[in-house]
């Protein structure tokens, strides 16, 4: 199989060349929780109550999903840069550095969760009869933190050296494996959220085994080589200034949804903070292809960056802009039209799928405003402005969902209040980051000043 040269060929269709597969493979890659979370919700005599366990799990497994981020997001677009600028030699350092930050975070993210867990749940909005749910799922769960963080963290190699195919068999086959294996630990052998769990880290487990032995076989043009593993602690500072952003992003995430557990479980109680699992799921689903595109068209504005193509860079902008608009507008009012076919995916609980929603709506109001925001971010991060990536990451989350969530509900909004608090930091962030990245990124392209 042969990799994409993104030197050639129109920048669009290299662009929706790396971003199908990319799609397809965030998308098994999001069967992992989803289809746990959709078995869960429909558990018999559970009501809503394993949902919202679940829910109080998310904000420890986007914690690791930061940290993949800050090595994974941080190392692929070095790499690519390096690899269009022809220095291969430190584009595979960067690969292998990669590979052993990436492992050893895994390891002590593992250690430091499992033995906290207890009090960590309770913080996060846990009551008694949420907690034994939440704790069954979690305790199995991070035995599987090295598998996914690697297999995540080094799938962006793949796809960064013209490989999008064979990237997204390394989540597909987990995906499906998980698929298979969800039903009958859950179901037919009785094991619940813990069998949801255990599924999960053996589909991990093989996604992992199968870009490891990409990355270290003959079809690979660069390899993880056992010289390279040895951190190079400038280049690591190096990797981790590019993907603070990804890792701001993912650890505001993590913020947020503590912050609306915790408020929900006020205001709400335990069915809000159920329904704000399934929104979680709904935004995760509709929010892929658009985070797929602007994903793909980082390799490819990468390369062309380093080649110093710039009006290839400028055209591939545009491009992710339109397209990503034009998705989200769609997605948008799919919500709009069919708020109870998106909640009775997740559950049969008819309590939760009537407060849902509104909640839903509002929730989603101003989607369209996402794609601005993914566009943005993902020029900064692809071209190496790592100041403005990280600045607008923090921007959306902590300095306005994150307050909002606070303040709105006390201003006489209840739970609604928790719920509007994303589409204003949609607006608000995702303006501010787009105009910003024409300003001082995209209008200096043009005269090859960057």
């Amino acid at each position: 199989m042969q990799s994409t040269d993104f030197a050639n060929g129109k920048v669009w269709q290299n662009i929706i060349a790396q971003s199908i597969p990319l799609i397809l493979a965030q998308l098994a890659q999001l069967l992992y929780n989803v289809v746990d979370r959709i078995y869960i919700g429909h558990l018999p005599g559970a009501d809503s109550m394993a949902l919202t366990g679940i829910g109080l799990v998310f904000p420890l497994t986007t914690l690791v999903a930061a940290f993949t981020f800050l090595f994974g997001t941080g190392g692929t677009p070095l790499f690519s840069i390096a690899r269009g600028a022809g220095k291969e030699g430190r584009a595979e350092k960067i690969l292998g550095n990669t590979f052993s930050l990436l492992l050893g975070t895994s390891l002590m993210l593992f250690l430091f969760c499992y033995i906290l867990r207890r009090p960590i749940l309770y913080l996060f909005g846990a009551s008694d009869d949420s907690y034994l749910y939440a704790d069954a799922y979690l305790k199995i769960y991070l035995l599987g933190t090295s598998f996914t963080m690697l297999s995540t963290g080094l799938n962006g190699f793949i796809n960064a050296q013209g490989f999008p195919r064979i990237g997204m068999l390394t989540t597909l086959l987990g995906a499906v494996l998980n698929l298979i294996l969800d039903p009958v630990f859950i179901f037919g052998l009785n094991m619940g959220v813990s069998g949801a769990a255990l599924a999960t880290i053996l589909s991990q487990l093989v996604s992992c085994v199968w870009v490891f032995t990409f990355l270290t076989g003959k079809k690979a043009p660069l390899c993880i080589k056992k010289e390279n593993l040895r951190p190079d602690w400038r280049l690591a500072r190096e990797i981790m200034t590019l993907g603070l952003s990804g890792f701001i992003m993912q650890g505001t995430n993590c913020l947020v949804q503590v912050v609306c557990n915790a408020t929900l479980k006020i205001y709400g109680g335990d069915l809000y903070v159920g329904i704000m699992t399934v929104i979680n799921s709904a935004r995760e689903i509709l929010s892929l292809p658009v985070n797929g595109i602007t994903s793909g068209a980082q390799p490819v504005l990468g390369y062309n960056y380093g080649a110093r193509a710039y009006d290839k860079v400028r055209q591939g902008i545009r491009f992710t802009a339109v397209l990503g608009i034009i998705y989200t507008l769609l997605a948008w009012l799919l919500v709009f039209l069919s708020p109870h076919l998106l909640l009775s995916i997740f559950t049969e609980d008819t309590a939760m799928i009537e407060a849902g929603v509104g909640a839903l709506r509002l929730y989603f109001f101003g989607f369209f405003f996402m794609a601005f925001q993914f566009t943005g971010q993902s020029a900064f991060t692809a071209l190496g402005y790592s100041r403005h990536a990280i600045f607008f990451s923090l921007l959306r989350k902590a300095m306005i969902v994150a307050p909002l969530t606070i303040l709105l509900p006390r201003f006489g909004l209840g739970v609604n209040g928790v719920f509007l608090a994303e589409p204003v930091s949609n607006a608000i962030g995702g303006l501010a980051c787009f105009i910003t990245m024409y300003l001082v990124l995209y209008r200096k392209l043009k005269t090859g000043k960057t």
